[in-house]
């Protein structure tokens, strides 16, 4: 166990999120990033009271909002477990190699992770969206919440893509990537992965992945892939006091993995 940095008698399991010097609780700040040292604290990142991150993640619940919406929309989605939805919505935004490369809707790269087969998808989906949302949107931020979020729907369907001609739908591949993130934020913090029960959780759902037929393993594994990137990306260049390389990071694997999904799909 590591001592804090300014009492070496005192151990600690958390790290300043900026120079990542483990630190104890009274010389933890709380800021907008996560917990910074005294003199991280002292910078010109702006410091914030801990009752301020308690805020709602207003992110999190949009993204859930879009979700349930587009759900709605959908005909024949009121099942317990099937998949017999249809009707303009479904036709026009699930994910597949033929409408994305031959008829040019390259929109479908992104409703297809708007879009579920039935309640207990969307639920589960939902309630992952839920827990992981409430732990990284008030450490990390909205922005980068949002950006991380999207960038791993993008590479998920990229992986979808490159695993299987099917069509497929769901937001598990941007889900996924919020676990990769929630793993790269712990870890920079110091923290236990598999105390934090977002190893097991990851665990876990590889595994209902290779067991349950009719699962996207390439969006699961895209999305854990390009999720973890994208947060590797933006702590990087918060470390180095650059937050826009982090973004721009961003949008270059976003531009990859579209540009990768239209050679699979071509």
């Amino acid at each position: 166990m590591a001592t804090c940095y300014r009492h070496p008698n005192r151990e600690t399991g958390v790290a300043c999120s900026s120079c990542g010097r483990p630190i104890c609780p009274d010389c933890m700040t709380t800021t907008p990033v996560g917990m910074r040292c005294p003199e991280c604290a002292s910078q010109r990142t702006k410091v914030v009271r801990a009752g301020g991150l308690a805020k709602r993640p207003q992110a999190t619940y949009t993204l859930i909002a879009l979700n349930v919406l587009a759900f709605l929309t959908e005909q024949g989605q009121f099942t317990i477990f099937g998949s017999s939805i249809y009707g303009k919505v479904v036709e026009e935004g699930v994910l597949w190699r033929y409408g994305v490369g031959v008829q040019h809707q390259y929109w479908r790269l992104v409703t297809s992770g708007f879009l579920h087969e039935n309640i207990l998808h969307i639920g589960f989906n939902m309630y992952l969206l839920y827990l992981l949302g409430m732990m990284l949107e008030p450490a990390i931020g909205s922005a980068r919440f949002v950006t991380i979020y999207m960038t791993a729907l993008l590479v998920g369907s990229f992986g979808a893509l490159l695993a299987t001609a099917s069509p497929s739908l769901g937001a598990s591949g941007a889900v996924f990537g919020l676990m990769g993130a929630a793993v790269v934020e712990l870890r920079s913090r110091r923290m236990s992965v598999m105390e934090s029960g977002i190893g097991g959780l990851i665990i876990i759902n590889l595994i209902l992945s290779f067991s349950i037929a009719n699962i996207s393993v390439g969006a699961h594994i895209g999305g854990l892939i390009g999720g973890a990137l994208a947060a590797l990306a933006i702590r990087t260049a918060d470390h180095r006091k650059l937050p826009a390389l982090g973004y721009t990071a961003c949008v270059l694997l976003s531009a990859l993995a579209i540009v990768g999904s239209l050679a699979v799909s071509s």
